[in-house]
């Protein structure tokens, strides 16, 4: 159970790098993961909470812009995968098994990376424009990273 839930939050970090982290922390931080014995301890920390959530929610607004490069680019997908492999490996320290939620969550990272990208592309065609197909993103990744985070307890 926990190897799926490091590999959907990788799928979240795969469509909002910041999401899944933010949402770890979270977590951590209300006590719903358990993180204070291992060494992924410093998400429960308040600073951590803080970062996290300061920049998802850049991340929100930033990626509506149209400036903003593809996430399939080196820099972008880049931080997807550290994002899915460090959120993984939160969700895997939970019961010792980091390297195997760290994989989960890597290999989540490039599903959601380019899964997102398709079906964001698809949605925005048959919208006409990509605004509601990035606020669909953006709400399906807080949603289901908040239903990874409650399903961890």
């Amino acid at each position: 159970m926990l190897y799926a839930l490091a590999l959907i939050i990788g799928i979240v970090a795969g469509l909002r790098a910041m999401t899944a982290p933010a949402a770890i922390a979270w977590a951590a931080w209300l006590g719903w993961l358990p993180l204070g014995d291992t060494w992924a301890w410093f998400m429960g920390h308040w600073i951590a909470v803080a970062i996290f959530t300061l920049a998802a929610i850049a991340e929100l607004v930033t990626d509506q812009l149209p400036s903003t490069p593809s996430r399939k680019v080196a820099q972008q997908f880049g931080a997807r995968l550290v994002s899915g492999a460090l959120s993984g490996a939160c969700i895997g320290a939970v019961a010792g098994v980091t390297v195997g939620g760290l994989i989960a969550g890597v290999v989540g990272a490039v599903i959601g990376t380019y899964g997102g990208a398709e079906l964001r592309g698809r949605l925005a065609k048959s919208f006409g424009k990509d605004l509601p197909a990035a606020i669909v993103e953006d709400v399906v990744a807080i949603v289901v990273a908040a239903l990874v985070v409650s399903a961890v307890l």
